[in-house]
C-alpha cells in the first residue's frame, strides 16, 4: 500500500483536512510505557485526545489517568473494524501503525507534573 500522503489523498480522493483526520487515527501498537502490545482490536488501548495510548493497566496504576504528555485524561480506543461493512473505511484500507512510541513515564516526575491536576476530572482540566 502507498503510504505517501499523496498517494493516500488520491487514492481516497481526499481533502487535505480529511487526510489529516484519517492520519491523526493512529491505532499505535503499544503501550507508550510499558511497550505492552496493543493490537487494533485490543480492548485494554487507553488513548488522550491527542491519542497518546497507553494500556489500561498503566493509565490506572501508573499515570493516574493523567496524560504524561498532555495532562488530560483517557477513554477507551476505538476499535477499527476489521470487515469493510461501508465505503471502505476499515482497517484493511487504512492499517493501524507499526511505528512503536515507547516512552516510559518517570514516576517521580509525572507525581509532581500531575499533582495538581489529578484531583481535576478530565472535562475539567
Amino acid at each position: 500500500m502507498s503510504t505517501s500522503k499523496e498517494d493516500i489523498r488520491a487514492k481516497y480522493n481526499l481533502t487535505d483536512e480529511e487526510f489529516d483526520v484519517i492520519d491523526a487515527l493512529a491505532l499505535r501498537p503499544t503501550c507508550e510505557h510499558c511497550d505492552k502490545a496493543l493490537p487494533p482490536d485490543a480492548p485494554e488501548a487507553r488513548i488522550c485526545s491527542f491519542e497518546c495510548t497507553f494500556c489500561a493497566d498503566c493509565v490506572e496504576r501508573v499515570i493516574g489517568n493523567v496524560c504524561p504528555n498532555c495532562g488530560g485524561g483517557f477513554v477507551p480506543r476505538p476499535v477499527r473494524p476489521a470487515r469493510n461493512w461501508r465505503n471502505g473505511n476499515y482497517l484493511g484500507a487504512f492499517p493501524a501503525r507499526t511505528l512503536r512510541k515507547h516512552k516510559p513515564v518517570n514516576p517521580a516526575i509525572h507525581a509532581a507534573f500531575s499533582a495538581e491536576i489529578r484531583p481535576l476530572p478530565p472535562e475539567k482540566r
